[in-house]
């Protein structure tokens, strides 16, 4: 579900849901079949699906209930989704000393992971931390990178930059540069220079049916 441009399917994906036609163009070839529709609304049989996946969507949808209900109808046997606990990414370094303004939107979309382990009837909730040298470019992705985050290129992947807008980031942005170019952050943040993975509140939520 949300399936986008089909970067986090595995090769035994049958069907991917989105609703953008310019993300399903986007696809590369070989993908799995994609299907223009809405996590509240997927136009398939119930119970048709060894198993639904959703990930680092649930918080764009309109309506939570009916996507996860479609979930629980489509699904035999199992649920996955991938989501962020928002009561620990907000004490991410970028968004708590450089762009509160991004923190504070992500708080408003943020689902809390309680209300999903709800919905879902019950569900494993599992830590999932992210490697220094991650090859995907979601929010805390660049956590031991912090250059990175000057790269507009790598901001126009992550939604929460592109919604907050470059102007709002600007100042803190600024901040950061001459944090990097001075010493300072590396200073500040020495503890992390060392460290394989950090835990910066993602968590992939598991329902066996």
């Amino acid at each position: 579900m949300g399936a986008g441009t089909g970067s986090y399917e595995p090769s035994q994906t049958v069907l991917a849901v989105e609703p953008s036609s310019v993300m399903i163009a986007q696809r590369p070839a070989g993908s799995a079949r994609a299907l223009e529709a809405s996590a509240e609304s997927i136009p398939v049989a119930d119970d048709s699906a060894d198993a639904a996946m959703a990930l680092l969507t649930v918080h764009h949808w309109g309506d939570l209930e009916a996507g996860i209900g479609e979930l629980l109808r489509i699904a035999r046997q199992r649920i996955v989704i991938l989501t962020w606990d928002y009561t620990i990414s907000r004490g991410f370094w970028l968004l708590e000393e450089y762009l509160p303004e991004a923190a504070a939107l992500d708080d408003t979309r943020a689902v809390a992971i309680d209300r999903l382990v709800t919905l879902l009837g019950g569900a494993r909730v599992e830590t999932v931390p992210v490697p220094h040298d991650c090859t995907d470019g979601f929010l805390a992705a660049f956590w031991r990178r912090p250059e990175a985050y000057l790269d507009p290129e790598v901001r126009a992947g992550i939604s929460v930059f592109a919604q907050t807008g470059d102007e709002v980031l600007r100042p803190g942005l600024a901040r950061l540069s001459d944090d990097l170019s001075s010493g300072r952050w590396h200073r500040r943040h020495a503890d992390l220079l060392d460290r394989e993975a950090l835990d910066v509140g993602y968590r992939l939520l598991v329902a066996d049916l």
